[in-house]
């Protein structure tokens, strides 16, 4: 194992094992590289990669902490190596948001509130029948959001919140390309938020499959 991927086994470790916890100060650098048997020069290494990837938070003339470690930091990780993806795996981010995010929306129907219900009903109402297609992703990519902030599980949120990325360029491909892609949208979405008003996570969960399915035949159909 080189040094460095060592050195990042063993302060993970102590994460791990609650040694340090989160909001927690690192000990100075000379104290923790006695202690875990590592040279100062991969300790530092460790570090900066642990870092980049918002396990720890280093401030300048004040020390490196353990990060809040929560899912959406954490998570952030995730939209950054997204942003590398290929056209040719579209299809394939696809099929994973078809996977949860139904489930999400599912477990949003027997959470989310009357007045969160509303907001999303005043948000399809301010985009009208006739949104142009960026107008429309937009508000498709924050109606979904709120949806699964309403679910109640950080996680699924921040791994949604990732993967949606990738398919903004085929959803408003289809939205410029096929006929009738704007209204079956703005349909779904008002069949999303009846089931979900009617606290039926299965209707929910089907709307929600519908939804992401219709995009990714369409795109696949065009591949």
């Amino acid at each position: 194992m080189a040094v460095t991927d060592e050195a990042i086994e063993k302060i993970k470790g102590m994460i791990v094992s609650g040694a340090l916890r989160p909001g927690d100060r690192l000990p100075k650098e000379s104290e923790l590289a006695a202690e875990l048997g590592l040279s100062r020069n991969s300790l530092r290494e460790a570090v900066r990669a642990l870092s980049l990837i918002r396990i720890l938070d280093v401030r300048q003339g004040d020390g490196t902490y353990v990060t809040s470690l929560d899912p959406q930091l954490l998570l952030e990780a995730l939209s950054f190596v997204v942003d590398f993806h290929r056209d040719d795996t579209v299809l394939e981010f696809l099929a994973v948001r078809r996977i949860l995010e139904p489930a999400a929306t599912a477990m949003a129907a027997l959470r989310i509130s009357e007045q969160q219900l509303d907001a999303l009903s005043a948000q399809l109402d301010a985009l009208g029948r006739a949104p142009s297609v960026e107008e429309l992703v937009a508000c498709d990519l924050e109606f979904h959001r709120g949806i699964v902030q309403s679910s109640g599980n950080s996680v699924l949120c921040s791994l949604l919140d990732g993967l949606s990325g990738p398919t903004t360029r085929a959803r408003i491909w289809r939205g410029l390309t096929q006929e009738d892609a704007v209204s079956r949208t703005l349909h779904e979405h008002r069949a999303i938020l009846g089931a979900l008003r009617d606290r039926d996570a299965e209707a929910a969960r089907s709307w929600a499959t519908v939804h992401i399915a219709s995009v990714e035949q369409w795109l696949r159909s065009t591949l």
